[in-house]
């Protein structure tokens, strides 16, 4: 079961006021089990050690483990508006879920 959502995000503006953004992204459901986290950490701990990402730091090499983890998953979530820096990611319990439905994995 796919389903979008649509968060409010504050960006920065130029003016004293704030303005309002709104994103879409797909939402995955997401059990928060032992089982689906252990599957979720094996895997993001082998892409941590990619070398690739492993030569990466900080928001760059989340980026590049998420999408080692999953590469469909990060298109769909992450690609059209990309994680940046000292953003809380809303995205991850979605990320995890559509990993675990690509895994076979949600119990």
């Amino acid at each position: 079961m796919l389903k979008v959502s649509a968060l409010p995000i504050c960006s920065a503006s130029t003016t004293s006021t704030n303005q309002k953004t709104t994103f879409a992204f797909p939402e995955f459901p997401y059990k928060e089990t032992s089982k689906n986290e252990m599957a979720y950490r094996e895997f993001e701990a082998a892409c941590e050690q990619n070398p690739t990402c492993a030569l990466q730091k900080a928001l760059a090499r989340l980026k590049c483990v998420r999408e080692c983890i999953s590469p469909v998953c990060y298109q769909q979530i992450y690609y059209q508006d990309q994680l940046e820096d000292g953003e809380i990611d809303v995205r991850l319990n979605s990320f995890k879920g559509c990993f675990a439905q690509r895994t076979g994995r949600q119990r």
